[in-house]
């Protein structure tokens, strides 16, 4: 669950970069459900794994957590739409 969290968090990261471009900033729409599916993989990936094997979904977390917010701020800045 850590890996594929990590994984899922990296191309919500790069798929945001790409969001932030004025004219496709529309995408942050679905970019945030699509991170937050990410973060709940992280959080089951932290709840269900022994403690030593837990560092991958915290970063798979904190990914996914900068992307919601970053889009979040984004889609606030652009009215909804830009």
């Amino acid at each position: 669950m850590g890996l594929i969290s990590l994984l899922w968090g990296i191309v919500a990261l790069l798929w945001m970069v790409l969001a932030l471009v004025p004219v496709i900033g529309i995408t942050n729409w679905l970019l945030i459900p699509f991170a937050a599916v990410g973060a709940v993989i992280a959080a089951i990936g932290i709840l269900f794994t022994r403690r030593e094997h837990r560092g991958r979904a915290k970063a798979g977390l904190i990914l996914n957590g900068i992307v919601i917010v970053v889009a979040a701020i984004r889609l606030s800045m652009g009215g909804g739409l830009i």
